[in-house]
């Protein structure tokens, strides 16, 4: 992806590194849930969001865009876009299993 942090308005950015492990997915899912279709929001966390990504694909299949716009080491951005007017189940916003080590 082309877009550098420059060109992201500060709103659009989410950054989730502080937030505990036991609620991210939760306020990430709830995010997602405040999108219109076509809207998005740039994940930014200190480390590639993979299981993240597989609840995204389970619960919203080809609903929603992944675009990674830095992959690390130390910082990783994903801009997620809502293609499809779809929302979180309740349980996906419950889940606790982001790959952190907390």
């Amino acid at each position: 992806m082309s877009q550098n942090n420059a060109e992201i308005p500060a709103e659009k950015i989410f950054d989730v590194r502080e937030i505990p492990c036991s609620v991210k997915h939760g306020q990430i899912f709830a995010r997602w849930n405040s999108l219109t279709v076509g809207d998005y929001f740039v994940l930014k966390n200190d480390h590639d969001p993979v299981p993240l990504r597989y609840q995204f694909e389970a619960e919203f299949q080809d609903g929603y865009g992944w675009d990674y716009i830095e992959r690390g080491p130390v910082v990783f951005q994903v801009k997620i876009t809502k293609k499809a007017a779809q929302q979180a189940s309740p349980e996906a916003a419950t889940a606790s299993k982001c790959g952190c080590s907390e």
